[in-house]
């Protein structure tokens, strides 16, 4: 087995919401499972029709297994706040692939720059341990390309294996697109690179 990292952590579903009250202000948490900035638009319109009143919705996402990207927004709270305490909340669950907002309603006492650093944190924190987490692989895909005299030999190491063929095409010539683990995808890359008649190649 290889050291290479080929899990990561993220969200079964969306959280349930949850509430974080200091001094009369209160923190509404959310956190989701997104997959692509358009997610993540889509999700904080969604809080801002449901709380169209609250005057900051505070937010902090992370993508990618590999390249990661990540945001934190403030929504005009002091700087650094919000949305890098909620961050760092993402980064202490491990996660990626996420989405953590708190919403607040204003109770008309100022909390003061480490008030509101422990508001938005303690609101993400609640927002994550509400939240189902889970485990995956990160995996890599390659296109198999091959004759039909030699789908017995690929369906073979396919099931020996254990790799998940995730869509076919048999027309003139046979074309497969495997997802394999990426912690074992240069091994599978040379069996199959070695089996006569078979051209393999890696999908970005």
């Amino acid at each position: 087995m290889s050291d290479v990292k080929d899990t990561y952590k993220t969200l079964v579903k969306s959280s349930e919401e949850t509430l974080f009250k200091d001094r009369n202000s209160k923190f509404f948490g959310y956190a989701f499972p997104v997959k692509t900035e358009e997610d993540i638009k889509e999700r904080l319109e969604e809080l801002r029709k449901l709380h169209h009143t609250a005057r900051h919705h505070c937010y902090a996402w992370q993508l990618g297994t590999e390249n990661i990207r990540f945001r934190a927004n403030d929504d005009g709270e002091p700087s650094n706040s919000a949305g890098m305490p909620i961050y760092g909340q993402i980064q202490a669950f491990d996660l990626t692939n996420v989405l953590v907002v708190s919403v607040r309603y204003f109770g008309g006492t100022k909390l003061g720059v480490g008030g509101l650093i422990n508001a938005y944190r303690s609101s993400a924190q609640l927002a994550l341990e509400a939240s189902e987490i889970i485990e995956k692989t990160i995996d890599k895909q390659f296109k198999l390309t091959f004759e039909y005299d030699m789908m017995n030999k690929v369906q073979r190491i396919v099931k020996e294996r254990n790799l998940e063929i995730v869509s076919q095409k048999l027309e003139l010539n046979c074309e497969y697109v495997i997802s394999v683990r990426k912690s074992d995808a240069q091994e599978i890359f040379e069996v199959f690179d070695n089996l006569f008649k078979v051209e393999i190649k890696e999908l970005e």
